[in-house]
């Protein structure tokens, strides 16, 4: 996969940033897509950009734990305020879309975003 900043794909995207933008400078080394926080945990690695439709606060804590680069909540979904304040005490960009995880998902993978590790 090429290099990538989640400030490429916000752009290219059209993602709306909901909070963190002062850290959307991060490289993202892959993608998952998940609403289960449990398969999150166990398969989501370091530096990716997670597709989710969960909007609760309990993203923030997988994503901090994953060290996840960036999360992208779909389908026109809002994020809780909750979400958001503890998204930016801990440094997490949330961004969101009107589009399906589908659509976002297979954008993302015409963009380079893919699973291979090096």
């Amino acid at each position: 996969m090429k290099t990538l900043k989640l400030s490429e794909i916000i752009k290219y995207l059209n993602l709306k940033i909901e909070c963190g933008e002062k850290f959307t400078d991060r490289n993202i080394s892959g993608g998952y897509v998940s609403d289960l926080l449990s398969d999150v945990m166990a398969n989501a690695k370091k530096g990716d950009i997670w597709v989710t439709l969960q909007t609760h606060s309990n993203i923030v804590a997988v994503a901090v734990l994953k060290e996840i680069s960036g999360v992208i909540i779909v389908g026109n979904r809002k994020p809780e305020p909750e979400t958001l304040k503890k998204a930016e005490q801990e440094k997490i960009p949330v961004m969101t879309t009107e589009l399906s995880g589908f659509e976002i998902v297979g954008r993302l993978y015409e963009m380079g975003v893919n699973r291979d590790r090096e």
